[in-house]
């Protein structure tokens, strides 16, 4: 018997069939599914302190569960004294298994970690289906040891969606339990 993630199993014995009355789809292949949820971080002031790119990345795979990777800028930009394929940011891409555990940590542990937390705000949709949500710390996900970071730093999640409208995912994502503001 093969492991199967809490929100995977919730999306085709609950999201589907909620999202399938709500919008009339004739088929359950209809209904939107979460494709991947994309982390990233910018390290600004990486270009002047290399370990700072060293550090992002360890925390990253240590929240994602999965290797991050630098991301290298396109191009020279005098005025931020940056050089072209200098390492500026960290980023990671999560399918499948890796996505639903972490989207069910994140839903289940790190939002409501954050303070004074009254939910997401429901304006990060690009119009295409697609999600992002910012998160100000790093140190809400319970697997950072405050006392090893050295530079509180915040990143963009970005849930990557097979819905055609806003609306859909948004209904998407409320059904998986993403606390949108009332």
């Amino acid at each position: 018997m093969s492991y199967e993630p809490r929100l995977k199993a919730k999306y085709t014995t609950d999201v589907v069939p909620a999202l399938k009355e709500k919008f009339a789809y004739k088929s359950s292949m209809q209904v939107p599914k979460l494709l991947k949820i994309c982390l990233s971080q910018g390290v600004g002031s990486a270009v002047s302190d290399k370990k700072l790119i060293d550090n992002a990345v360890e925390e990253m795979t240590i929240i994602s569960g999965q290797k991050a990777v630098a991301a290298k800028s396109k191009k020279d930009i005098s005025n931020f004294k940056l050089r072209k394929n200098v390492p500026i940011g960290v980023r990671v891409t999560l399918r499948d298994n890796n996505m639903f555990e972490f989207l069910d940590r994140l839903i289940a542990v790190a939002l409501p970690r954050i303070r004074d937390f009254k939910g997401v705000n429901d304006k990060g949709f690009d119009g295409r289906g697609n999600y992002t949500l910012g998160v100000t710390e790093q140190i809400i996900f319970p697997e950072i040891n405050i006392d090893k970071i050295n530079k509180i730093m915040g990143m963009d999640i970005t849930f990557v969606t097979s819905a055609e409208t806003d609306a859909e995912a948004f209904e998407l994502l409320k059904e998986f339990g993403l606390p949108f503001k009332k």
